[in-house]
């Protein structure tokens, strides 16, 4: 989910918590398993050392971009795998990996304790959903109430002169949730006039970053980064990131337009350390991770139960009712809509 968690603190967090792959490297060995990741991966490092104390296994960490990039590397060496594991193909992408036959059979036991309510169509045995992290626009609400601005409603609002120059989005065909962002448009407008909606959000200016990392931490006015546009597309788990020293955040997701997006783990066809790989895929659902995905990588647990850190009650809850298109329907229009994009926004 997204390259999304929040840049620099994740990056430090992985360095410590994990080894790293150099190049292309794959397992080699029966005590090691290669997990290829989007770059937003975090663990601490007593938790990855507890279990390579319980099983014998380290867990070697191959991150490749965005989730879309990650993706795509997939699909391009499947004939190589670049590991034995693979975490963070989310719900947009979910399709193209089982489509192009990335994943082998595995349903851990561990899915059952909650997770198999975010199960996707017709992988529910090669994918299992570790976390929630639903895309959503973030408003940094001090920018625009210093300026008079008042503060968008719905996704519709984003036409309108009052906002021109201060979106800030993620290219669909590079970023996992700028891919997000686009089937957000589509399930809003329905194919009639999603186009024209982007057509409007080009007149008003919109800048379209290549991924998260690049909006969030230097187009975004409310982020660390104080760039000059105070819109962007998100998470709504991020103002929880953003809690000033009074304890309240700086920021606020419109939980009005969010689009579902759901990460999961798998086991790769031509692993190399395959029983190794399904260890992981469990370690992953299991409460000491499910317990860890909050505070790390800001991201909602699938597992029912998980307690959540006090501010998110305040700063980041995960909206009621969030938007979903068909997988069938992401499979079959995907490439359809993208380029349709492109001919818009960069034609």
């Amino acid at each position: 989910m997204r390259s999304r968690t929040l840049g620099a603190l994740l990056v430090l967090a992985l360095v410590s918590g994990c080894s790293l792959t150099g190049g292309n490297g794959a397992a080699t060995g029966g005590d090691k398993v290669v997990l290829v990741t989007h770059n937003s991966f975090a663990l601490p490092k007593p938790v990855l050392d507890e279990f390579t104390k319980n099983t014998g296994i380290t867990i070697e960490i191959s991150r490749r971009g965005d989730a879309g990039e990650m993706t795509n590397q997939l699909v391009l060496t499947k004939g190589n795998p670049l590991a034995d594991a693979v975490y963070g193909i989310d719900s947009t992408y979910a399709s193209r990996a089982l489509g192009q036959n990335l994943l082998q059979p595995y349903k851990s036991p561990e899915a059952a304790k909650g997770a198999q309510r975010y199960a996707v169509a017709g992988g529910e045995d090669r994918l299992s959903a570790v976390d929630v992290g639903d895309v959503c626009l973030n408003i940094d609400t001090g920018f625009l109430a210093q300026r008079g601005i008042p503060e968008p409603t719905s996704l519709a609002d984003l036409t309108d002169p009052r906002f021109k120059d201060l979106l800030v989005v993620q290219n669909p065909a590079t970023s996992s949730p700028g891919l997000a962002f686009l089937f957000a448009t589509v399930a809003t407008f329905g194919e009639e006039r999603w186009a024209e909606y982007w057509t409007k959000l080009k007149a008003n200016g919109v800048k379209v970053a290549s991924g998260w990392e690049e909006s969030y931490s230097k187009d975004f006015s409310g982020s660390s980064g104080k760039g000059p546009r105070p819109l962007v597309v998100s998470y709504a788990s991020s103002p929880s990131a953003e809690v000033g020293q009074d304890g309240k955040p700086r920021t606020k997701a419109l939980l009005n337009g969010c689009y579902r997006q759901v990460e999961y783990a798998g086991v790769l066809n031509g692993a190399k350390n395959a029983d190794g790989a399904r260890k992981v895929v469990d370690f992953l659902l299991s409460d000491k991770v499910q317990s860890q995905l909050a505070e790390q990588m800001f991201v909602y647990p699938t597992r029912e139960g998980v307690a959540l850190p006090q501010s998110w009650q305040v700063a980041a809850p995960l909206p009621t009712k969030a938007l979903e298109l068909p997988a069938q329907q992401v499979d079959r229009d995907r490439e359809r809509w993208l380029a349709l994009w492109r001919s818009i926004v960069q034609g």
